[in-house]
């Protein structure tokens, strides 16, 4: 029963898991195609020098993906193995990034001036998200209630994994009974047979007789 448990649980966390991937998948490739848009406007812009400001909002992007994806690499190895160490480091980074979208979040439905709590972006990326969100709330306000979900999610499937244990603290006795079987049976077949008793020894005259037989 418990082998059923644990199976079912590393399936259901290898496919919420997947989720996270997408997502992260989805923040890379938006990244990449920023960072083509910020180069082709740098071509007709003259070079300033390394006092430019760096275009910090397509580098952040292009990282939080590149660390779900590490995530997700990582929570499908412990959902493979149910392995104590991968589970902790697991739930550690993915309650490391609830918390950091949970600060921001926070920071956006209280703060009126959160855009002033965030560098300037030269690359007026940054700009163009905000301004996109606000146009498109309703469909951004789900997408993140569904990231923030299935993060969720996948940390209590890898709670729930890790309180079942690996695979080793919980095999039956019964795949080794038939290893012992036979050993129990010779055991039982062949009984040693015990005399209690004063021993008997062969008189002199018995012995003289065979030698003389011999003889």
């Amino acid at each position: 029963m418990v082998r059923i448990l644990r199976a079912c649980m590393q399936s259901l966390l290898k496919f919420v898991n997947s989720g996270n991937g997408m997502v992260g998948i989805a923040m890379i490739l938006y990244g990449i195609w920023l960072m083509r848009a910020w180069q082709r406007h740098l071509g007709h812009l003259p070079y300033e020098g390394p006092s430019d400001p760096i275009p910090w909002f397509m580098y952040s992007f292009l990282g939080l993906g590149i660390l779900l994806c590490v995530i997700t690499c990582l929570g499908h190895i412990a959902a493979e193995t149910a392995n104590g160490c991968c589970l902790h480091l697991y739930m550690l980074l993915l309650f490391m990034v609830i918390m950091v979208e949970a600060g921001v979040t926070t920071d956006v439905f209280l703060n009126r001036d959160w855009a002033e709590d965030f560098p300037k972006d030269p690359s007026g990326c940054f700009d163009q998200f905000k301004h996109f969100i606000k146009s498109n709330f309703n469909i951004c306000k789900w997408i993140g209630i569904s990231t923030v979900s299935i993060q969720g999610l996948s940390l209590l499937l890898a709670m729930v994994l890790k309180a079942i244990g690996s695979r080793r603290y919980y095999e039956s006795d019964d795949e080794y009974a038939p290893e012992r079987l036979p050993f129990l049976k010779n055991a039982l077949h062949s009984p040693t047979t015990c005399v209690i008793g004063d021993p008997v020894f062969p008189s002199k005259n018995d012995t003289w007789n065979k030698r003389t037989d011999d003889e």
